[in-house]
């Protein structure tokens, strides 16, 4: 007789998690399922070995019906409800799109169930700016994590680009707070782990937020927003930094641009348009920024949700007492620049103008090249654009904030990563954009992942996920092959840097972060 509707899901939800791989060709694999009990209802999931597995959890209500208003609690259901996937990115273009309004979703990997275990919670959030991504990414897979540290992973997905950031409070006071309608998501997905903690085995006195890129500009955010007060007690962010806010003029002004480009008067109108169109207007230009062919949307200081710039003009006094750690790759830039073979080509004529375009700082890119030459003797013309893209973007912004904190007190921690694959593409690509991921999660051999599996990238995988679980445990990051990592304090700038073997180092990169003193520091978004 054919198999049920339920057990079938069962089943291609176990061979999405690789759960069937080891079974014997023409056997039914054996299926053990999890339950749980959410404010809303019982939600099923799946069990892989002694872990429990639930995605695609909702946290909050479809949005579509409150287009860039506050998030509000899901409605409950009757019986019980599948938790095998995972649930609907936000609307975006993209590889992750093109989503759907009803976007409030989280999942959750545990070691436990109700047993009282008070297990540190590590709640991951994506990057891909404020524009698109989700929490289903395989290198997100929070598995190995539970299993190495007997700890708790959830990752999130939540409203981005025009849908969470549109600033629409100067048209129309009922919006005052759409600026940040994506960080209050994320406020609501970390009321619902806080709520939920005892059910998934967790400790809600003890929750870890950490995110890459535009995940850890949006958690840097956070600790500046009041609601978000209270709901996180240790911050792990990657190559992800929001040094200043966008200023609620500036952020009307891109909104006017874009309900321009979509006809719409006013933002009932906005309202009322067909998700696609939205989507389709994100390509909007914005004539005054001339590094990006379409419009910017990310956090707004509009006196309500977000009171103040995140780490400016110092860190946020609420977060004082939260251990950061604050990470980057060496070389950035390649994820993205590097994909342009005529960029490792370049010859010294040509450069300054590429500087011109890509570099984001007000310095002469004559004078940039200078000091780099000088710094950096051997470096070729490619080396130094790499270079210089580099530290004037997410890596500047990394100081600034590294100092904010320092300034405050302490019990922050630096790295930077400069291990990468000893092979072709790893020697052209070094330590890029998003190399950390995998290394931080253990998960190398993951589709996606660029480590390799070797001894060596193991190693490295190792020890970085060490690190970050001895951190969510006990707000230090210190472990044996780390044991004499310091805090970030002024003047030596302590950073951990991991290589094949992590080693500490003060100030690194120190003359480039002395070139870019030059200029005052300009938020431009971030990747």
């Amino acid at each position: 007789m054919p198999m049920d509707r339920e057990r079938r899901r069962l089943l291609q939800a176990s061979f999405a998690l690789g759960l069937a791989a080891s079974t014997p060709a023409f056997a039914t694999p054996r299926i053990e399922h999890s339950t749980a009990r959410t404010r809303s209802g019982r939600i099923l999931g799946l069990r892989d070995g002694d872990l429990h597995v639930f995605r695609g959890i909702p946290y909050g209500a479809d949005t579509a019906a409150y287009r860039f208003q506050p998030p509000r609690r899901e409605a409950p259901w009757r019986g019980t409800r599948t938790a095998l996937a995972f649930g609907n990115s936000a609307p975006q273009s993209g590889n992750d799109g093109p989503g759907s309004e009803d976007c409030l979703f989280l999942n959750v990997t545990t070691p436990g169930l109700r047993d009282g275990g008070r297990r540190p919670i590590l709640v991951y959030i994506h990057g891909g700016g404020y524009n698109n991504g989700s929490g289903s990414d395989p290198l997100y897979d929070g598995r190995r994590l539970c299993a190495a540290g007997d700890v708790v992973v959830v990752t999130v997905n939540h409203r981005l680009n025009a849908f969470g950031y549109l600033h629409l409070g100067e048209f129309d006071e009922r919006f005052a707070s759409s600026g940040n309608a994506g960080q209050l998501d994320l406020v609501a997905a970390l009321q619902w782990v806080r709520d939920h903690a005892a059910e998934f085995g967790g400790d809600a006195g003890n929750v870890t937020v950490f995110g890459q890129s535009g995940g850890g500009a949006k958690i840097a955010t956070l600790m500046a927003m009041p609601a978000a007060r209270g709901l996180f007690h240790r911050a792990w962010t990657m190559s992800g930094q929001q040094v200043t806010a966008a200023g609620p003029r500036a952020a009307a002004q891109r909104a006017r641009l874009y309900m321009d480009a979509l006809g719409a008067r006013d933002v009932d109108a906005l309202s009322h348009l067909p998700m696609a169109s939205l989507v389709a207007a994100l390509r909007t230009r914005d004539p005054s920024r001339v590094e990006d062919s379409s419009l910017y949307f990310g956090p707004v200081m509009d006196g309500n949700a977000l009171p103040r710039h995140p780490f400016w003009p110092d860190a946020p006094p609420q977060s004082a007492v939260i251990p950061m750690v604050i990470g980057n790759t060496r070389d950035e830039t390649r994820a993205f620049l590097g994909n342009d073979p005529a960029n490792f080509s370049l010859g010294w004529g040509e450069l300054p103008e590429k500087l011109r375009k890509q570099q984001y700082v007000d310095i002469d890119p004559h004078e940039v090249i200078a000091e780099y030459r000088q710094l950096y003797p051997h470096y070729t013309p490619s080396e130094v654009f790499f270079a210089a893209t580099t530290a004037g973007r997410s890596w500047r912004g990394a100081v600034e904030e590294l100092e904010a904190r320092a300034a405050q007190g302490g019990n922050t921690w630096a790295y930077q990563l400069d291990w990468y694959p000893d092979t072709d593409q790893g020697r052209r690509t070094r330590a890029f954009h998003t190399l950390d991921i995998p290394l931080v999660f253990d998960n190398i051999a993951q589709p996606g992942s660029r480590t390799g599996t070797s001894d060596e990238a193991r190693n490295v995988a190792a020890a970085m996920r060490d690190v970050l679980l001895a951190f969510a445990r006990s707000g230090d990051p210190r472990t044996g092959a780390t044991a004499s990592w310091s805090p970030y304090s002024l003047p030596r700038r302590e950073t951990m840097v991991f290589g094949a073997t992590p080693t500490m180092q003060d100030d690194p990169r120190g003359g480039e972060r002395r070139l870019y003193r030059r200029a005052p520091f300009v938020q431009r978004g971030t990747f």
